[in-house]
């Protein structure tokens, strides 16, 4: 067996809000959405090699009850190794996320801060210190 890809596939409540956070203020790339036009019940945006995918929970509880009915933003996190990391930094602040541990460097090697995304999923972007 080889593993290929692995791609977060997060619910939200509103797609084109995520959509919009993660391509303007984070800089990732539009993927495509379902349907063409708004208000759309799925989502997707790539840089590199990171997909995400953003299903609206609506849309989710109708196949699935139970993931439907789970709290959006859970326990997971999203741990994102950037080029850089500064920049990046300086975006989320500017656009008012929320800082949920601020830029500190780690003792395994890596510079991070984490913050939550429009919907609540922690997100954590690290830079290898050099």
């Amino acid at each position: 067996m080889k593993f290929k890809k692995l791609t977060p596939n997060l619910v939200v409540r509103n797609v084109e809000a995520s959509l919009n956070f993660y391509r303007n203020v984070l800089g990732f790339q539009p993927g495509f959405t379902v349907p063409d036009a708004p208000p759309y019940v799925f989502g997707s945006v790539t840089s590199d090699g990171v997909e995400i995918f953003f299903n609206d929970q609506k849309a989710v509880a109708e196949d699935y009850p139970a993931l439907g009915a789970k709290p959006i933003g859970g326990s997971l996190t999203l741990f994102i190794e950037v080029e850089e990391f500064e920049d990046l930094f300086q975006r989320v602040q500017q656009h008012g996320a929320k800082i949920t541990m601020p830029m500190k460097d780690q003792f395994y090697g890596m510079r991070e801060f984490a913050f939550e995304d429009p919907e609540g999923w922690v997100v954590t972007f690290a830079e290898r210190i050099k």
